[in-house]
């Protein structure tokens, strides 16, 4: 620890000194709040109203607010708010990240700036339009990211104002806000519409990619690269980018694609792949090289009741009815031997990080947000604030276990499985991949672990 923090402590030290000062006021009005009759209390949000629309802003409502909430915590669910999920609630209202550890109490945290409304509506898939517009019409609304972004979507597509869901994008509380607006925060949400219908032309293509040579992008040196006139060799007909998940055909490639192309009939004599009127037929030929070389079965996705069906990179788990766009739904259709469903044309779209952005205040809580406290703050604008435990620490936590390869961590997992088994606990193991899972439970079977 540098000698400035030991003298002034650290930011989030006295960020929580300056909010247990708030904490203090709260709990001074506790007892007037336990004096007053049921409708006493509830008359209370009514005063709060008037007074906010008589120009009171919520900073100065809050510690009469939040003692409010605490007090109806205490008559309708029996569970008196601690003091550091009062901390944890005014950092939401701060429009911050709580990380609070795992068992102290997140949920009644998020109760506290909820609060002001009285009306609570839930969306959820499948639901009319008339039923969501009802539950975004409540005070506050409940709902998962995928469906408020899809939503956000349909609102942007809508042909009256009538039709919208969605009232301004005032204040959102995420939980597990690391997940979403970090590891899943690129993930594209899309809404497609039907296009023209190429399934030959992908069983065409389907059969031209496995005569295709895998190449290696050659790398120029710094002195090539200060050379304009030199052209590095380049090998195979095609490279993979696995990191920007790309491919890209060499100059012999593209070649021998139109060569083929040609004789299969579906270009004409001396056209060029790349003309304006082929970018479609070029598309297709891309499509065909991603789903053979950037999507494994088992891996990213697997065959299931004759269609393709996705798996979540994140989670392992699969995603019905999910689609890839820009044909490669299709082109794995081809790749598998399956029926080709029509093929869509995407009509809106958005990701999480640019649709929580929107909104004009943002917080969220988790039990790991200080180790990417850098990209909350850059991408959004959000300060993270480290919640201390009700009581101290009696957990331990322990630190990750990284082993030198992966059969030596299948191995240290079976052990410990093993062992919870002997005492007839039930173990769950979790995996990123289909194919991960079936090596472990190979692993598992051969020491009989049912």
């Amino acid at each position: 620890m540098s000698i400035l923090n030991r003298i002034f402590g650290s930011s989030n030290t006295r960020k929580l000194k300056k909010l247990q000062k708030t904490v203090a006021r709260i709990t001074e009005l506790e007892a007037s709040l336990e004096a007053l009759p049921d409708e006493e209390l509830k008359a209370k949000t009514d005063e709060f109203k008037q007074r906010f629309d008589a120009g009171e802003s919520t900073d100065a409502l809050l510690p009469e607010a939040f003692a409010v909430v605490r007090e109806a915590s205490k008559r309708t669910l029996q569970m008196r708010h601690f003091d550091v999920q009062m901390i944890g609630g005014i950092v939401l209202h701060e429009g911050s990240i709580s990380e609070m550890r795992t068992g102290e109490g997140k949920t009644l945290m998020a109760t506290l700036p909820a609060y002001l409304g009285l009306s609570v509506g839930i969306i959820g898939s499948g639901q009319s339009p008339e039923l969501k517009k009802e539950a975004y019409n409540s005070s506050i609304t409940y709902g998962t990211n995928n469906e408020f972004g899809f939503d956000y979507l349909r609102d942007n597509m809508a042909f009256r104002l009538d039709d919208k869901m969605q009232r301004e994008l005032n204040f959102a509380i995420v939980d597990e806000v690391d997940s979403i607006l970090i590891d899943e925060a690129r993930t594209p949400l899309i809404i497609s519409g039907a296009a023209e219908n190429s399934s030959k032309l992908y069983e065409a293509i389907n059969q031209l990619i496995p005569r295709l040579d895998k190449g290696v992008k050659a790398e120029k040196s710094k002195m090539e690269m200060m050379d304009k006139n030199f052209v590095p060799e380049e090998s195979g007909h095609f490279t993979v980018d696995e990191k920007s998940r790309q491919v890209e055909l060499t100059e012999t490639g593209h070649e021998f694609v139109e060569d083929i192309l040609i004789q299969k009939k579906l270009l004409a004599e001396g056209e060029s792949l790349y003309s304006a009127t082929n970018l479609s037929l070029l598309h297709h030929v891309h499509a065909g090289l991603k789903a053979h070389n950037l999507f494994n079965r088992d891996i990213e996705y697997i065959v299931q009741n004759k269609s393709i069906v996705l798996i979540d990179e994140h989670t392992g788990r699969t995603m019905e009815g999910r689609r890839l766009s820009e044909g490669l739904h299709q082109a794995l259709e081809a790749k598998e031997k399956l029926e080709i469903q029509s093929e869509s044309q995407t009509l809106a779209s958005t990701t999480f990080q640019n649709y929580f952005r929107l909104y004009n205040n943002l917080s969220g809580m988790t039990g790991t947000a200080d180790t990417e406290a850098f990209e909350f703050s850059q991408i959004y604008g959000l300060d993270v604030v480290v919640i201390p435990t009700n009581q101290p620490m009696v957990r331990d936590d322990a630190n990750d276990l990284i082993y030198l390869s992966m059969e030596e961590k299948l191995e240290a997992i079976v052990l410990d499985v093993t062992e919870m088994s002997a005492k007839g606990a039930p173990v769950l193991v979790g995996t990123a991949s289909i194919d991960t899972s079936e090596t472990l439970s190979n692993f598992l079977t051969k020491e009989k672990i049912e």
